[in-house]
């Protein structure tokens, strides 16, 4: 009975052995790809959620920012509260409408803008090279106008059509409107810009 099971266990072939290790070292190498890539995974995706946190996506409907941003571009924005003239804000309206204008008065600015559509800002013409032409656009606010507290004057760059500070139906915005300053242009892949100088 004893010399049965003894020729029953019989003792492995050097090719048995050489594939069962084989098949071990396989096994730990799968196991520590699957951990390396879940990790991976999870770095990234956080890095993911992190980045859409801080610097939000959104698609450019309208045309009153062109060129510098043209409808159907993507761009990102930096959530920051250190706002600059010329800056190019996202902003929420009172009825949540997400616009884009750029930043031509400070808290506390005098705004001026002449017949033409010529800006100036306490005193001085601004300089605006972003602008291809100069209209005074839909402007129904007494001038010159002193930019409040806590708020931004805004204007879009085609000026004949946008509708922004000049008009009481936007106004200037308050900074709680801000969600952030457009930092670069990212989509079609051949108009990549970076739209943010500091």
């Amino acid at each position: 009975m004893s010399n049965r099971k003894a020729k029953n266990r019989q003792t492995p072939t050097v090719e048995q052995m050489e594939a069962e290790l084989k098949r071990i070292r396989y096994r730990k190498q799968y196991v520590s790809t699957l951990r390396s890539t879940v990790a991976t995974f999870i770095v990234v995706a956080s890095i993911v959620v992190l980045a859409v946190m801080l610097l939000p996506v959104f698609r450019i409907t309208g045309s009153s920012m062109a060129p510098a941003l043209n409808p159907g571009e993507i761009a990102v924005t930096m959530r920051t509260t250190d706002v600059h003239r010329g800056d190019l804000l996202v902003l929420n309206t009172i009825n949540r409408k997400t616009l884009v204008k750029r930043v031509i008065g400070m808290p506390g600015d005098e705004i001026d803008i002449d017949n033409d559509g010529v800006v100036y800002v306490n005193g001085s013409r601004l300089a605006e090279p972003y602008v291809s032409g100069q209209a005074l656009g839909q402007c129904d606010i007494d001038l010159p106008y002193i930019v409040p507290e806590a708020r931004y004057f805004v204007m879009g760059d085609q000026r004949e059509i946008s509708l922004d500070s000049r008009s009481t139906a936007i106004g200037c915005v308050a900074q709680e409107q801000v969600v952030g300053v457009v930092a670069a242009r990212i989509w079609p892949m051949e108009n990549f810009d970076i739209l943010i100088d500091r």
